[in-house]
């Protein structure tokens, strides 16, 4: 596993890391303690040394489950949460005493006394474009609740409000092949301002996996059933804003037309992300350890040849792009 900076004043952190929303059973079929324990352990085993969560997740059974595996291994890992999503602050009541009520709250569940890397959470444009919020992470900071914050956000225009922000160390953006925007209007701003990239939905809600077909059905506390439209949250969070049917006919035109034959259709999708120098690490979710597994490999793999990565890139902008939904 290779390792790369977190922004430059961060810390290194595993190129793949794993995003831990499934551990908190939002969706899907959830998923046992035990079964968690198999997914977080696989995970150091394969060299992944960053987790991604949110106080939101299973309403905080995602935090408790990583804070519990934190105590049984040595490896040193770094934790990420997030803030911003619960009812008590979303979407209008923002305040300082209900940041730091969340702070101390995550910090409980992980078993920390600071939290390695504070994220809002997709909170709505005007607060960031306010700028109080992030008065109050400093403060937060500065007291030592918290060693860095950052921002996940949904939008190329949220993302450049966030960088205006003296100490953001990190950006958490929903970056694919299916999302190619990201490539000249957000990476290269990030870079000049020495701020990491997190990349979260990198197989677009599994369809960049290969493994969906057009008859696939999700059940219906499956964000994949339930947001396929954007009925329930910002669209672009699932199947990266591409109607279902039009997701797997680009798969199968890339399957066709561009995956190189020693790459499966995951190794293509994570590769691709890992050959963009902006970006820190990738946080693909696992429900079980094989996919664990499989998802670390990608930072083994040898970059994609410019042939690939052109096609790709041919691909978004004569077919792809158009059909992207929502704010982007």
């Amino acid at each position: 596993m290779q390792k790369r900076e977190l922004g430059i004043h961060g810390f290194r952190v595993s190129e793949v890391g794993l995003g831990c929303w499934q551990l908190g059973a939002d969706w899907g079929e959830g998923l046992s303690q035990e079964a968690g324990f198999e997914i977080l352990n696989e995970a150091v085993k394969s060299g992944i040394t960053f987790f991604d969560t949110a106080d939101v997740y299973g309403n905080g059974k995602s935090e408790t489950l990583i804070g519990e595996f934190l105590k049984t291994t040595q490896t040193p890992i770094r934790v990420a949460t997030k803030f911003g999503r619960a009812d008590n602050a979303y979407p209008n009541k923002y305040t300082k005493a209900i940041l730091r009520q969340s702070v101390e709250v995550s910090i409980a569940r992980l078993g920390v006394e600071s939290l390695d890397l504070l994220q809002l959470h997709c909170i709505p444009i005007q607060y960031l474009k306010d700028g109080d919020v992030f008065d109050w992470l400093r403060e937060l900071k500065a007291e030592g609740l918290i060693k860095h914050f950052g921002a996940s956000v949904e939008t190329v225009e949220e993302g450049l409000i966030c960088l205006k922000q003296e100490g953001l160390l990190s950006l958490q953006v929903i970056f694919n092949i299916f999302r190619q925007k990201l490539v000249t209007d957000l990476l290269p701003q990030a870079q000049v301002k020495g701020v990491g990239i997190i990349v979260r939905l990198p197989l677009a809600s599994g369809l960049l996996s290969g493994k969906f077909t057009k008859d696939t059905v999700f059940p219906e506390n499956d964000h994949r059933n339930y947001n396929k439209n954007g009925e329930a949250f910002n669209v672009g969070e699932t199947f990266a804003g591409l109607p279902f049917q039009k997701g797997i006919e680009f798969v199968e035109t890339i399957k066709k037309d561009i995956l190189p034959s020693h790459l499966s259709m995951v190794q293509l999708a994570l590769r691709w992300l890992l050959d963009h120098e902006a970006v820190s690490t990738i946080i693909p979710g696992a429900s079980s350890p094989k996919h664990v597994i499989s998802n670390a490999e990608a930072s083994t793999l040898e970059a994609l040849s410019q042939e690939v990565q052109e096609a790709l890139i041919d691909l978004y902008k004569t077919q792809i792009h158009q059909e992207i939904r929502g704010g982007y």
